[in-house]
């Protein structure tokens, strides 16, 4: 193949998209914890480590082609599973006293890590190989094919679900589901077989609703749901009311994003506490700052790098690609939508921070990951069948 005959190997929208959220994240963190908070710069210091990881795994991965990532599939998707399973192992005690979560463990000098995190990346991986090598097997689809397709699908996320959410961590077992969901309705799955399925989730989930409204002891029974849960339920429902922590955080980050008003008041001023500020709640900090105008704009930049990553999809036309970048796609915009969703009052909360932009190194990294995924299409994106030229591999038949 003659590389310089395709110089457009680099899609410069996602890197400028990710320098800008970069840019955004280190600056939000500086304001809150030097400028808010009067912490340490530790904390600004540490984020901009994290992006340097993060920028090492992009290149890292970029360097894989389709075909090195479908042979390699399986056998990350078990190193995934057994990652799950010895953080309820090794999980760290303090993390969970304080969070109630099971989902953290700590390596050493970089702190705590949260496995799931980055176990996100071989479970999309596991449900585009799992889709792309049914759709070659099963070029006549019909109502028996989607089912076992259906079927497949629940297989390998039914693993990875159940150990999350005996971490005790809904929001994240919440992006499993979202990126699982994204790639069945991209998947070809027959509407007439999907459509009984979300009606039948859809009533699970109301009556679960008007349960944790109405009756919360039988579901307390079941021994499958916590009252903290209930707890954000109430203060979704009722963020006025009560005196908990979770509703004075939510009561604050409404002030906070009200008071910035349309152009903010100004880098590092905030003349309201709110809990948490510099994770899940970051968003407080830009709409306080810099006002609607800043929010806005930072909504603005997901969009851009949404589009970039469907417009790599279109130019590579590599189906084991298109559901990669369905699962990254949905990842990331499910941590957008929830998260600034949360911070509005529109969602109850659930501990989902803001990609790219909210301290912490797990979700960075895991999604810096994602970004190197989506790199990788573009980089490699003439070597094989749908592409035109280098027809030497498919990866539905390998």
């Amino acid at each position: 193949m003659n590389v310089d005959k395709y110089p457009h190997r680099i899609d410069y929208g996602i890197i400028l998209s990710v320098m800008l959220l970069a840019i955004i994240s280190i600056v939000s963190i500086y304001s809150t914890t030097v400028m808010i908070q009067g912490d340490p710069l530790s904390m600004t210091l540490r984020q901009i480590l994290w992006y340097g990881l993060g920028t090492i795994a992009v290149l890292v991965i970029m360097q894989f082609d389709s075909e090195q990532l479908w042979k390699m599939t399986s056998y990350i998707y078990i190193l995934g599973i057994v990652a799950l399973v010895l953080t309820l192992i090794l999980y760290d005690r303090n993390m969970a006293m304080r969070t109630g979560g099971k989902s953290w463990v700590r390596i050493g000098p970089l702190g705590t890590l949260q496995p799931s995190e980055f176990v996100k990346i071989p479970f999309i991986l596991m449900l585009a190989k799992t889709v792309t090598k049914h759709n070659s097997t099963y070029k006549a689809r019909d109502y028996s094919s989607d089912f076992l397709l259906m079927g497949k699908l629940a297989l390998y996320s039914s693993l990875p679900l159940i150990l999350v959410f005996m971490q005790n961590d809904l929001g994240t077992g919440l992006v499993y589901m979202a990126i699982l969901v994204g790639v069945v309705l991209l998947s070809g799955i027959k509407w007439q077989i999907l459509l009984p399925i979300f009606l039948i989730i859809s009533t699970i989930g109301l009556t679960l609703i008007v349960l944790a409204t109405y009756n919360r002891d039988l579901l307390l029974a079941t021994g499958l749901f916590k009252p903290y849960q209930f707890a954000r339920i109430d203060t979704w429902l009722n963020p006025h009311q009560g005196s908990t922590d979770a509703t004075y955080q939510v009561t604050q980050a409404f002030k906070s994003i009200g008071s910035g008003g349309v152009f903010g008041k100004g880098f590092g001023v905030s003349e309201v506490y709110v809990p948490v500020r510099e994770s899940d709640m970051i968003f407080t900090t830009i709409a306080e700052n810099f006002g609607f105008a800043g929010g806005s704009f930072l909504i603005f930049i997901y969009f851009v790098l949404v589009y970039h990553m469907i417009k790599v999809v279109y130019d590579t036309r590599n189906e084991f690609y298109a559901y990669i970048a369905t699962g990254v796609i949905m990842m990331i915009a499910f941590h957008v939508l929830e998260n600034v969703g949360m911070n509005i009052g529109l969602l109850p909360i659930t501990g989902i921070p803001l990609p790219f932009v909210s301290q912490g190194g797990s979700s960075l990294l895991g999604n810096m990951m994602g970004i190197g995924l989506i790199m990788s299409m573009r980089y490699h994106h003439k070597s094989y069948f749908f592409s035109g030229e280098g027809e030497d591999f498919h990866p539905g038949t390998s």
